[in-house]
């Protein structure tokens, strides 16, 4: 899945790749374009590797619970094994997406191609725990597929790319409990993406997104909420696997 999303990065044509464009040429709004299909992929791929894990072992873990599994350990393995699977994952569509784009020369505090992957690969990590939650909160496997195309709908309005989201009330509030939010802001920090893409009100080019600050304070908040939003995830997860143990060993 993540080197056909890759392949799928690398047809977009774009003369500038994810730098900035050389004179006459102002903007390389293309970039925000690649950076979008980075972030739905991650968002798809992560999610799909761990939608169906709890789910399809739920019998299996109940009877496990019962004879002195341990919740947190269970919970764990899951979060380590898919979270190394999820990184790998990260670094293939990066890497078959970069191998023919032209990058910044250097990014905030480190080269651009890890400071992106980096961002990337968080933001999988985060909808890999958006597809524990769904897993642990449905109660057949077929409710899964819904919800994950749900899921990865929901992260592509509201990466920020398609339109505006930041100054208005409500909407903006609502797009920061977005993963593909924070993920895009974060390689869209490296990129210096707000003025990579044109403004969205002509009348007022200084109006730029506050989540794109070309800035490794910005870039490290963006993760940290990235990072954020999984633990809540991960206590989400914990509270309803709860629900399907025995009573005896909800306390």
């Amino acid at each position: 899945l993540p080197a056909v999303i890759g392949v799928l990065s690398a047809v977009i044509p774009a003369e500038f790749g994810l730098t900035a464009p050389t004179p006459p040429t102002r903007f390389n709004g293309k970039s925000g374009m690649i950076l979008l299909i980075l972030a739905v992929g991650i968002c798809l791929a992560g999610s799909a590797s761990s939608v169906r894990e709890l789910i399809k072992e739920r019998v299996i873990y109940e009877r496990e619970r019962a004879t002195g599994l341990s919740r947190s350990a269970y919970l764990a393995s899951k979060v380590i094994v898919l979270g190394v699977i999820t990184a790998f994952q990260g670094v293939i569509l990066c890497g078959i997406c970069f191998a023919v784009r032209d990058l910044p020369a250097e990014g905030l505090f480190m080269p651009p191609a890890v400071e992106i992957c980096l961002s990337i690969v968080a933001l999988g990590f985060t909808s890999m725990m958006f597809g524990l939650m769904i897993s642990a909160m449905v109660k057949t496997s077929e409710m899964t597929m819904p919800l994950l195309v749900m899921f990865a709908i929901v992260q592509l309005v509201f990466t920020g790319v398609l339109f505006q989201v930041y100054g208005t009330p409500g909407l903006e509030q609502l797009t920061w409990l977005m993963p593909s939010r924070w993920g895009v802001a974060a390689a869209g920090t490296t990129l210096d993406l707000a003025h990579l893409m044109p403004p969205w009100d002509p009348k007022n080019p200084t109006d730029l997104d506050p989540l794109w600050e070309a800035t490794a304070t910005q870039w490290g908040i963006n993760i940290f909420v990235l990072l954020v939003i999984a633990l809540v995830c991960a206590f989400a997860v914990a509270r309803l696997l709860r629900r399907h143990e025995p009573e005896v060993m909800r306390k």
